[in-house]
C-alpha cells in the first residue's frame, strides 16, 4: 500500500501528541520558529494541508496559517486530518498527479514522501521538546533516513524558518535511527 509509511508516521506522531500536557505548550522545541503550541498547530494543520493539496492539485498556501488547534481537541483534529490525508494519497492517480506546491512542482509520490518525513520528524521534535522518548519507530526512521540522504539537496538547507532543513548535525554513533534522521535534517540531538 502506497500510504503505509505515512500511516506509520501518523501513528508515531499521534502517540507523542497524546502525551503532550497543557503546561508544556509554551516550552521551546528543536525548531526555533515554534514553541510546543506552534509545533502542535503545525503538525495538526499539516495533516489537513496535505489532504487539501493532493485533492486540489496544489496550493499557494504554505500551510503555516492554521487555527490554534492546541486550544481544542487537537487529537481529534489530527485524527480527522490524518484520515483525510491518507484517503487523498490513496486515491486513484494521486501518486502520479503533479502538484503545484509553494516550493515547487512535484508528483504526488514525492509529496507523499515529504509528508511522511515531515510528520515523523516533527513528532520527534515534539517528543524531544516534551521529554518523551525520541526512539520512534526504528524501522520507519531508518527508511526515512535512507530516503532523505538521497533526496534532500543542499539548496533546501539553511537557517530555521528560512529553509526546509537545517545543516546536517552530528549524531552520536549510538543514536537511534530517529535521532540520526533528526540530526541529518538539522536538529541537535
Amino acid at each position: 500500500m502506497a500510504t503505509e509509511a505515512l500511516e506509520q508516521a501518523f501513528a508515531s506522531t499521534r502517540a507523542v501528541l497524546a502525551n503532550v500536557k497543557p503546561d508544556q505548550l509554551d516550552q521551546p522545541t528543536p525548531c526555533a520558529s515554534w514553541d510546543v503550541r506552534g509545533l502542535v498547530n503545525h503538525i495538526v494543520g499539516g495533516t489537513h494541508w496535505f489532504a487539501k493539496n493532493v485533492n486540489e492539485g496544489g496550493s499557494s498556501d504554505d500551510g503555516n496559517d492554521v487555527p490554534d488547534f492546541a486550544d481544542g481537541d487537537y487529537l481529534a483534529s489530527f485524527d480527522a486530518g490524518a484520515k483525510d490525508a491518507v484517503a487523498a494519497f490513496a486515491a486513484p492517480g494521486a501518486q502520479e498527479k503533479m502538484l503545484d506546491l509553494p516550493f515547487g512542482k512535484f508528483p504526488g509520490a514525492a509529496f507523499l514522501g515529504l509528508a511522511t518525513t515531515d510528520t515523523f520528524t516533527h513528532g520527534w521534535d515534539l517528543a524531544k521538546a516534551t521529554g518523551q522518548s525520541t526512539d520512534l519507530n526504528p524501522k520507519l526512521a531508518a527508511q526515512l533516513l535512507a530516503g532523505a540522504k538521497t533526496s534532500i539537496p543542499d539548496q533546501f538547507r539553511g537557517p530555521d524558518g528560512k529553509a526546509p532543513f537545517g545543516p546536517v548535525a552530528e549524531a552520536p554513533a549510538s543514536a537511534s535511527a530517529a535521532d540520526q534522521l533528526a540530526a541529518f535534517l538539522g536538529r541537535k540531538v
